[in-house]
C-alpha cells in the first residue's frame, strides 16, 4: 500500500510531518519521504526504510529542515516525495494508488517528443513522475489533477506541496481515503486518522472522491467538489486499516469486533479456545469470542521487536519465511485442544498452511480457520495491498484450477456461497492447507460490519464486480 501525510501550520511543522508520516509505517513499504517549504524552496530527504524504522532513518534529517509546510509519505516501492520545476512552479509531490495504464500514459507522453522521465525504481518509471507530468498538461494545479484523474486506470490519492499550500485529491473513486485534521495553528492532511490524537488534531473534514482541495495554515479553500460515485476499499477495515483509523466515520476496530461476531453467529462448530492470527485477525477473534462465548486466548506470540509484516519483502520465499519466524507458539495452551483461529483473509494460502503444521507440531487437536471476508478470487486492480505477481497466486484460483483442470469460462458461481462449485472451491482449498474445518465470512455479512452503504464499497476481489 502506502501513506501520505501533510501539514501547514503557522508555526513550524517539521516534527508533527515527522511523527504524522511515522504513524503510517504500518502499510508494509520499502521507502519513505519528506519534503518542506522553508520559505524559499523545498527541503527533501528520502530513504530505503525496508531493514530500519522511518521514525530512526529520518531522525539526523530533522535538523537540516526548516519550515512550515510539508508532506512525507510512506510508499510502496519507488521513491518518493519528487520535486518538480514546471510551468505551473515549484513542487513537491506524492501519490498512493495504482496506475494500470502506465506504460500507456508514458507513451502517449513520449509521442510529444518534449518529454522525458528521470525517475526510474528497478529499472521502472516512477508512476508519481508520470502522475507530474500529467499535472504538469494542465494551466493550473486544478485543471492538471483533474486531467491525471481522468487518464489514470486504477486509482491515484496525491498529496502536492506549494509555495501557496498544499493541495490535496482524493482519488476518483474515493478507493484510499484521505482526511483533514485541526489543531489551533495548524492544519494536516492524512490518509490514517490515527496520527491525529497524540499530536492534539481533531478530525475536521473528510474528502470525497475524486474532490481537490487547497490547504494552508488559514483553512482549507475547495478546489473541485466531490463526484458522486465512492468506491472505498473494504480491506481498509478488514486487514490493512490502523485499528484506531476510522474512514467515512466507520472506526477499523468496531468494524472487526462486529465482523467476527457474524462469523460466531453463522458457526456452529465445538471449540475449546479462539485465537486471531497476529496483528489484523485478533480484532475478528475477540469479536468471535465475545459473540460465542468461547475463551479468547494467545496460542502463540508474534515476535514484535524485528520482524516486520510479512507481506513486505518482495521475494515470496523470504515472506514465507518472515511469517514462520516471527510467531511463537505457547505449547502449554494448546496440547489436545480444538483451536479456531480469525485470520483477515486467505491470500496465497502459504503462511496459514505454515501455521497449522506449527499448531500440529504442538499436538494441537483440531485447528478450525474463519477468514473475516470471502474468498479472494480476483486479485485487486486498484491498490497493491497484496504483492501477488498473478491472480493465479491465489489460493482460491489454484483450488479453481485444480477443479475445472484449466481456467473456467466464467467465476460467477465460485463467488456465491450457494451454490456447489462454491463449496468445492473451499472443500479443495481446506484440504490444500491441512485444516479441521474452513468457513469463510459472507459478502454481505462483511459489509453489514462496515456500516457503510453496500453500493459506497469496492468488492471487486471478492465477486470481480466493479
Amino acid at each position: 500500500m502506502g501513506g501520505l501525510f501533510g501539514v501547514v501550520s503557522k508555526s513550524s511543522c517539521v516534527m508533527d510531518l515527522y511523527f504524522g508520516t511515522d504513524y503510517h509505517s504500518h502499510l508494509g513499504t520499502s521507502r519513505g519521504g519528506m519534503a518542506v517549504w522553508n520559505g524559499n524552496s523545498i527541503v527533501r530527504s528520502i530513504h530505503n526504510i525496508q531493514n530500519i524504522q522511518f521514525r530512526a532513518k529520518f531522525e539526523e534529517d530533522l535538523s537540516g529542515m526548516e519550515g512550515n509546510m510539508g508532506i512525507g509519505c510512506i510508499s510502496d516501492t519507488e521513491p518518493q516525495p519528487l520535486t518538480v520545476y514546471s510551468h505551473l512552479g515549484y513542487y513537491s509531490i506524492s501519490t498512493v494508488g495504482r496506475i494500470n495504464n502506465l506504460q500507456d500514459l508514458v507513451d502517449k507522453s513520449l509521442a510529444k517528443q518534449n518529454t522525458h522521465f528521470l525517475e526510474l525504481s528497478r529499472g521502472v518509471i516512477n508512476p508519481t513522475e508520470v502522475v507530474s507530468n500529467l499535472i504538469d498538461e494542465g494551466e493550473s494545479f486544478k485543471e492538471g489533477i483533474l486531467n491525471a484523474q481522468q487518464a489514470i486506470d486504477g486509482s491515484c490519492t496525491m498529496l502536492i506541496l506549494t509555495s501557496e499550500g498544499i493541495y490535496a485529491a482524493r482519488d476518483r473513486f474515493g478507493k484510499t481515503p484521505l482526511v483533514v485534521g485541526e489543531k489551533e495553528g495548524a492544519y494536516c492532511v492524512s490518509f490514517e486518522s490515527c496520527a491525529f490524537a497524540n499530536m492534539g488534531y481533531q478530525t475536521k473534514y473528510e474528502l470525497g472522491p475524486g474532490e481537490i482541495i487547497l490547504l494552508t495554515p488559514d483553512g482549507i479553500q475547495k478546489i473541485s467538489p466531490p463526484g458522486d460515485k465512492m468506491k472505498i476499499c473494504a480491506f481498509l477495515w478488514v486487514y490493512y486499516g490502523y485499528p484506531s483509523s476510522s474512514y467515512e466515520g466507520m472506526n477499523v476496530e468496531v468494524m472487526r469486533y462486529r465482523n467476527g461476531a457474524a462469523l460466531a453467529r453463522n458457526d456452529n462448530v465445538e471449540i475449546d479456545l479462539v485465537a486471531g492470527i497476529p496483528d489484523s485477525g485478533i480484532a475478528h477473534a475477540i469479536g468471535y469470542s465475545n459473540e460465542s462465548r468461547v475463551p479468547f486466548g494467545r496460542p502463540f506470540i508474534k515476535y514484535t521487536p524485528t520482524w516486520s509484516r510479512s507481506f513486505m519483502p518482495q521475494d515470496q520465499s523470504i515472506r514465507n519465511l518472515v511469517a514462520k519466524m516471527k510467531l511463537i507458539p505457547i505449547t502449554d495452551l494448546v496440547v489436545g485442544k480444538r483451536l479456531l483461529f480469525c485470520d483477515d483473509s486467505i491470500v496465497r494460502g502459504t503462511q496459514m498452511r505454515e501455521t497449522a503444521e506449527l499448531l500440529y507440531s504442538c499436538n494441537v487437536k483440531e485447528v478450525h480457520v474463519r477468514p473475516a471476508c470471502p474468498p479472494l478470487v480476483y486479485g485487486c486492480k486498484y491498490l497493491n495491498f497484496s504483492r501477488s505477481n498473478s491472480e493465479m497466486d491465489l489460493v482460491a484460483r489454484q483450488a479453481i484450477q485444480e477443479l475445472e483442470g484449466g481456467e473456467p469460462d466464467s467465476l460467477d458461481q465460485y463467488c456465491d456461497p450457494r451454490t456447489d462449485k462454491y463449496n468445492c472451491m473451499i472443500d479443495c482449498i481446506k484440504k490444500r492447507l491441512n485444516f479441521t474445518t474452513l468457513k469463510y465470512q459472507s459478502l454481505y455479512d462483511m459489509l453489514d460490519a462496515i456500516g457503510l452503504p453496500w453500493d459506497n464499497v469496492c468488492t471487486y476481489c471478492w465477486n470481480g464486480k466493479e
